[in-house]
């Protein structure tokens, strides 16, 4: 395995990661505000929903953010040069 297909599996790897938290967090998040009233919660429980999810979703977007600026591997260059 090249070191252009070790980049590009990690970055797939971490994009698949960055998408699973998303959607985790969005369908939780439109299930707890669904079942909420109906089990009686309190609604501070509520902003401590939506302050879980908002974290997942800046979690996600910082991950991303990264996975966008890293650079590809240069083919032919090693890395000390």
């Amino acid at each position: 395995m090249t070191d252009e297909e070790a980049i590009a599996r990690a970055k797939a790897a971490q994009s698949r990661t960055a998408s699973l938290v998303c959607a985790g967090a969005a369908i939780l998040w439109v299930l707890a505000q669904w079942l909420g009233p109906g089990l009686g919660l309190p609604g501070h429980y509520a902003i401590l929903i939506d302050l879980a999810a908002l974290a997942a979703f800046f979690w996600a977007m910082v991950v991303t953010y990264r996975i966008w600026r890293k650079p590809p591997a240069k083919q032919g260059q090693s890395k000390q040069g």
